[in-house]
């Protein structure tokens, strides 16, 4: 390879032409700028070490300019002063760059947001929303080295923004990743544990919800006029019958339901590695009826409440749009309120044993013993209970 004249300004880089065969420009202290045939201009340091000719890369030209080319190169003068080989020191700082991505918040975090699968899809969605926050902050910092601070400073982020229960779950998410790293041995401790007191906790506000006779009959007349979606029609006819979790209402698959025994039976995801145990629903001749008009419909979908999203079921927003289109704001009624609503009426109004309607809530409802009863426990009875319900909201209704 030829040497040119020494190269002393950027813009002879800027102007040296590719040629037959590759030469180079001096730098000099052993840098010079390859320019190949291709086209390519490539700096390079030629040094000796422990008595041997050694070729370093530092990088494309204009990427790095001539300064930055010389800088490089005199860090490389000083680790060969100290008695350190500049190409084994970048092959080190490579490994502990590797190991240190390996091992930072960000990596063990998607880490441990792989390991919940058993949790609902909304679920995941809203840990790994969470999560970024924290990721903004601190992500790429190795976790052993994540401080209290660090934590407090995502957090108090959301805090000043008014946003106090994002506050509050991004410092539990953080803990539930320390506490995953604790538990695979890459740190010893969970640092959020020092954050306890400090940050301001949420206003508890209860879920808006219609509890008034009277108002009930008047908000199933409003759902009978409602003249959106077929499917969201449906939901929110159904919802007060069965009364449970929105989000498992909206994801209802009709592999778990027999029309023919009057039988609803899945496992709740909120409680799947509480109790393990499938929740029964028995369905009242009222939400037969209302289940089987949509299956005419939807019976080939493997969701009974059909949507086009991206979910393949009726989203949030749906119901709780159908209820805001009929005139409920937000503080007068939810989609969780059908459950509060059946929870009030069925203990106060109607008089039903509070265990059965725990136990038909899918709550955790134990014996005098402390032991959970199981699904089939008192449902002759809940399958009463469900029935009466259905034809009392049927006699609010119709006034």
């Amino acid at each position: 390879m030829t040497t040119r004249k020494p190269l002393t300004h950027a813009r002879q880089a800027d102007t040296a032409k590719p040629e037959e065969k590759s030469y180079k420009l001096n730098a000099g202290d052993g840098l010079f700028l390859e320019i190949t045939p291709s086209g390519s201009k490539r700096w390079r340091l030629r040094y000796f070490f422990a008595g041997k000719e050694q070729m370093l890369s530092l990088g494309l030209y204009p990427s790095i300019g001539l300064l930055e080319a010389k800088e490089a190169r005199d860090n490389a003068r000083k680790l060969i002063s100290k008695g350190t080989d500049p190409s084994e020191h970048r092959k080190e700082e490579k490994i502990a760059s590797k190991t240190t991505t390996q091992n930072s918040f960000e990596a063990i975090a998607n880490e441990w947001l792989a390991q919940q699968t058993d949790k609902a899809d909304v679920t995941r969605a809203k840990a790994k929303w969470l999560l970024q926050f924290a990721i903004v902050e601190f992500g790429q910092v190795p976790i052993h080295e994540v401080t209290p601070p660090m934590v407090l400073a995502a957090c108090r982020k959301e805090e000043r923004a008014g946003k106090l229960e994002t506050a509050r779950r991004i410092r539990s998410k953080c803990s539930q990743v320390f506490r995953y790293a604790v538990g695979t041995s890459r740190i010893e401790r969970d640092p959020t544990t020092d954050l306890r007191g400090l940050i301001k906790p949420p206003v508890v506000t209860h879920r808006s919800a219609i509890t008034d006779p009277k108002k009930v009959g008047q908000l199933l007349r409003d759902i009978d006029n409602y003249n959106g979606r077929f499917s969201t029609l449906c939901a929110l006819k159904i919802a007060p019958l069965v009364f449970i979790r929105p989000g498992e209402l909206r994801s209802a698959r009709w592999e778990d339901i027999d029309l023919d025994a009057g039988i609803w039976s899945y496992t709740p995801p909120k409680t799947r590695n509480q109790t393990q145990l499938q929740h029964i629903i028995p369905l009242s001749t009222q939400a037969v009826a209302i289940l089987r008009q949509l299956h005419t419909l939807t019976r080939n979908n493997p969701f009974v409440f059909q949507s086009t999203g991206k979910e393949g079921h009726l989203s949030e927003a749906a119901i709780l749009g159908a209820l805001r289109r009929m005139g409920y704001e937000k503080d007068e009624m939810s989609g969780h309120g059908f459950r509060a609503m059946a929870r009030t009426i069925l203990d106060e109004v109607l008089g039903f044993r509070v265990e059965w309607i725990e136990q038909q809530l899918a709550h955790k409802v134990s014996d005098m013993h402390g032991r959970a009863y199981n699904r089939t426990k008192h449902l002759p009875e809940r399958t009463r209970m469900m029935q009466e319900w259905s034809d009392y909201l049927d006699s609010l209704k119709n006034g």
